[in-house]
């Protein structure tokens, strides 16, 4: 007979043994990358720590002789935090994360150590903090992606240091302070003069743009500046820049006039300035022939003539003027240029008559020049008609006038949508989409956002089915499993981008395997697939998919010398086989003695404080579950208990002798990793009790088992209900109720708990709702007690989720109950929008308040408020309960309100609306609350449950 540790003794020499024999992947890397797995999740279901990287092909990973050249995972819905260990991988050439939108924290600086990268795409995750300076050391380095991310701080004046830099993408992050330039000592970007594209949109960045930057000898192709807090002088030295082909600096506060020379950019395709305080004459433009889309709308031009060069732009396609201080008639030529589409000229001094000519261009679809003194309008091809807007001309303030179609607006266009094929679209079932060729599937989605267009009418088809014609050319070529793309909804967004859903379809399946989402996802974040020029630069963004079949693995190649080493593998087959018999033999027989009774004295004997992280659990009557009893409750955890499933464990509907339903969280067995969680959710919720607060029943630690015993809440979580999938409608009182209880649940925390608790993670995923729609706070596994000396704050490892993470506790690391006071004022836009805190980069508090018109009814943001919060219901109070949210968003938590002001301030919108504060909660009557329960989705059953980082329940720093 084998004992035990004879067993372990050999299984451990052998293991060891075939893997010194059989590696094919360098020692330190092989390492390294099991290091990077642990602090990840949902990585691809091949990543084994048992494997080899190289040799066994991972997903995503490529090797050249030993040594790791590339790891590509991009839309994989990976979570976590990159560690330093990223750093250990010196012949490294494309590092590819795009689209995990779960990716948090920030960005390591050892990712310095990567020499040899050439390309670092970052699009679409949540990395926050400044980004590395270190990332000036990659000299390497062709391609920088980090766009649609969270980076706040300085752009790092070392970037000037990336000679071969083709591509340079930090849009859509929080970056401030202003442009670096060279000054001897110091890199800064004005040495990148190999760089064809710098796309720095909406971010903060502040100061003038610094002359030095733009020179005769420049690549530069696309300058996308636009959107952030730019100040003074456009300045001369970018009329040198004659490779220039997109310009945009519009939305900042730029002054003073536009350069003369601008009109030497002879092949300039897109020049957007509008929306600064510009001021002198308006530029001249002659000879600017390519020119095909400009914009110089809202600044502060001299008044003067209508400018004669537009009638010579022979390419233009779009021209807006909007408040320009143009006077005089429009020459009737400019409606004959060819590929003339939009022309948008408000509020001018326009006058006399328009008169269309007869109008040789067929493309024209819009003339708006409402405000303008026009007082006569001729038509004379009753064949050439676009639509004309003269609303608030002498035209349409005539006697007879309101029936003219011109001094109307008309209905917005059906926007496009992909049509079927010649086929008839199926029914299908579960969360399958038709696809164009009429079979069901899953597909992978997202949003195309292309940030300088260079034609304006976003209804043509035309436009759309040229875009779909070219994806599938290029999928077709590069040989990428794809079936069938489709393109809807394409809408202008609040960055005068063009933002168009994109469905890719898989070929002969119903989905995509890792490998086939993988190619697609770098295709896109690499900027591999072209789309065509009208469309100008893109960036893709996806949720990530979810839906995976099954790998088939390849098996990795190898070398002639390498075929030795894998017979020699081999050969200790026989002895693994027979090892692993005796050690199977072994652990039957010990399972067949009788169990020793559990020490109930000490019911934490087991609790291994080095793995766990945490000393072992001080408890006030909680209710301690033998194994045996959860088993029994839950029919031995059955499947046809349980209700919902993610990356570390599952949770199971159980009844126990009582009656009351109980919802039982188990970690996967034998893991420790997420013990000062588990601990937290125990410890906190066994000392806290309030109606608005969810109730911890129990808890069971035995056997290496975690699981938790929460009260059943039927009604799900605050975000599926907003979401619509919940199958409940919350309206405009209901909302209030809810807000209400949330902020009550934490006023009982930061003021009456001793000592008092800060939750540390409030989101919608996290407010429960009973059979009666009260609010009830979840989820304490990163809550801190505020002891004894501490009550101004807790300095402590920044943790939470971002897009409801407080901008001065992770700046400070120091934690006060006004950090909550933040998460809740986002929770507050949640609840009037239905938006996600973070959407495509947006932020919804920045968008609301940059929204926010004090002038108007419901401060004019009823194309921001959720639709279904209405009905017919008067929205009464809500313009206070948009000011309560500004003001839990100030900057400074010492400018916030305390939670119990917050309680109070709800209670005095609510009676404003004329609803009752009370604590019993008015919502729906009996037999509809019944109707909900019926058509559900169970409140546990999605991955928000298990959010988890690395353990049980573990919340996190991660998108929304």
């Amino acid at each position: 007979m084998v004992t035990l540790p004879m067993a372990a003794l050999l299984a451990s020499f052998l293991f060891g043994g075939l893997s010194a024999v059989g590696a094919l992947t360098d020692s330190f890397e092989s390492s390294a990358l099991k290091a990077l797995m642990s602090d990840l999740q949902n990585l691809p279901p091949d990543w084994s720590g048992d494997d080899d990287p190289c040799g066994s092909g991972w997903g995503g990973i490529t090797c050249q002789n030993s040594r790791i050249i590339s790891i590509e995972l991009s839309g994989n819905n990976i979570s976590g935090q990159l560690q330093g260990d990223i750093g250990s991988f010196p012949e490294l050439r494309i590092l590819d994360l795009s689209y995990n939108k779960g990716l948090t924290g920030t960005l390591p600086g050892t990712i310095g150590n990567l020499r040899k990268l050439t390309e670092l795409d970052l699009v679409g995750c949540g990395f926050t903090g400044p980004i590395p300076d270190k990332i000036g050391s990659l000299e390497n380095l062709v391609r920088l992606s980090l766009n649609s991310n969270m980076f706040i701080g300085p752009i790092p004046p070392s970037l000037g240091n990336l000679s071969r830099l083709y591509w340079l993408d930090l849009a859509d992050n929080r970056l401030s302070g202003s442009i670096p330039i060279s000054n001897g000592s110091t890199p800064g970007l004005d040495l990148l003069v190999n760089t064809k594209h710098f796309h720095f949109g909406n971010n903060q960045l502040s100061g003038e743009i610094p002359p030095q930057l733009f020179r005769l000898n420049l690549s530069l192709i696309h300058l996308l500046f636009d959107n952030n807090k730019l100040t003074g002088s456009i300045p001369s030295t970018l009329g040198l820049v004659q490779s220039l082909e997109v310009i945009r600096l519009d939305r900042n506060s730029l002054t003073g006039p536009v350069p003369e020379n601008f009109n030497n950019l002879t092949g300039l395709q897109g020049l957007r300035l509008s929306n600064n305080q510009l001021t002198g004459p308006l530029p001249n433009l002659t000879g600017m022939l390519a020119l095909t889309y400009v914009d110089m709308s809202n600044n502060s031009f001299d008044v003067s003539d209508f400018p004669p060069w537009t009638t010579t732009l022979l390419s233009l396609t779009t021209l807006i003027l909007e408040h320009t201080e143009i006077r005089g008639a429009i020459p009737v030529s400019l409606f004959s240029l060819p590929n003339l589409q939009k022309l948008i000229l408000k509020t001018n001094q326009i006058n006399g008559t328009l008169d269309l000519g007869s109008g040789s261009s067929n493309q024209l679809q819009l003339i708006d020049l409402q405000t303008n003194f026009i007082d006569d309008f001729k038509q004379s091809d009753a064949n050439y008609n676009p639509e004309v807007i003269l609303i608030g001309n002498p035209v349409c303030q005539e006697s007879g006038s309101s029936a003219q179609n011109y001094c109307t607006i008309a209905h917005p266009k059906a926007s496009y949508s992909t049509p079927p094929n010649n086929c008839l679209l199926p029914i299908c079932s579960s969360n399958q989409i038709s696809s164009p060729d009429c079979t069901c599937s899953y597909p992978f989605t997202g949003s195309l956002v292309f940030r300088s267009l260079l034609f304006s009418d976003i209804e043509n088809s035309t436009y759309y089915k040229m875009l779909e014609e070219s994806m599938m050319k290029y999928a077709q070529s590069h040989q990428l499993p794809v079936e069938s793309v489709a393109l809807s909804n394409p809408h202008e967004d609040s960055s005068g981008n063009l933002a168009v859903s994109l469905e890719i379809f898989p070929l002969k399946a119903d989905r995509f395997n890792r490998t086939g989402v993988l190619s697609i996802g770098f295709a896109l974040s690499n900027q591999t697939y072209k789309p065509p020029h009208i469309f100008g630069p893109f960036y893709f963004i996806s949720e990530g998919y979810t839906n995976f079949s099954a790998d088939i693995k390849t098996p990795p190649k190898t070398s002639g010398s390498e075929i030795g080493i894998i017979a020699g593998a081999a050969a200790g087959g026989f002895v693994l086989v027979l090892l692993i018999a005796l050690v199977g033999v072994y652990i039957y027989r010990r399972k067949q003695r009788p169990p020793k009774a559990t020490d109930l004295s000490n019911l934490f004997a087991g609790w291994d404080t080095s793995k766990s992280g945490s000393d072992v659990p001080q408890l006030k009557g909680a209710r301690w579950f033998s194994l045996e009893e959860i088993k029994k409750y839950t029919n031995n955890f059955s499947e046809a208990n349980c209700i919902g499933a993610g990356g570390y464990g599952k949770v199971y509907r159980g009844a126990i002798p009582a009656g009351k339903p109980v919802a039982i969280k188990r970690a996967q067995v034998g893991s420790m990793q997420g013990g000062v969680e588990f601990k937290n959710e125990i410890e906190l919720l066994s000392r806290v009790h309030h109606k608005n607060l969810v109730g911890l029943v129990g808890f069971c630690f035995e056997q290496g088992e975690q699981l938790l015993v929460y009260e059943f809440l039927p009604n799900g979580n605050l975000k599926d209900t907003l979401t619509g999938n919940s199958g409940i409608r919350l309206d405009w009182p209901r909302r209030l109720r809810v807000a209400l209880g949330a902020a009550r649940g934490l006023a009982y925390l930061h003021e009456l708990a001793d000592p008092p608790i800060i939750h540390r993670d409030i989101k919608s995923t996290n407010i429960l709702l009973d059979e009666d729609l009260n609010a009830k706070v979840s989820d304490f596994g990163l809550s801190k007690l505020m002891e004894s000396g501490e009550r101004g704050h807790i300095s402590t490892q920044v943790k939470g989720t971002m897009g409801y993470l407080d901008p001065e506790y992770y700046l400070t690391q120091q934690l006060t109950e006004k950090s909550d006071v933040y998460s809740f004022g986002i929770l507050i836009l949640e609840l009037v929008t239905a938006r996600r805190p973070i959407e495509r980069g947006k932020y919804i508090a920045r968008e609301v308040k940059m929204a926010i018109d004090k002038t108007k009814v419901l401060y004019g943001l009823q194309g921001i408020i959720d639709p279904r919060i209405g009905s017919g219901t008067p929205l009464k109070g809500l313009e206070n309960f948009i000011d309560l949210a500004m003001r839990c968003l100030e900057e400074a938590g010492a400018d916030r309100p305390s939670m119990g002001e917050v309680v109070k301030e709800i209670e005095r919108i609510m009676q404003l609306a004329g609803l009752s504060a009370s604590h019993k909660s008015a919502s729906s009557s009996a037999s509809q609350g019944e109707e909900w329960r019926r058509n559900l989705q169970h409140p546990y059953n999605n991955e928000a449950f298990f959010e988890y980082s690395g353990g049980f329940p573990l919340s996190r720093v991660e998108p929304q």
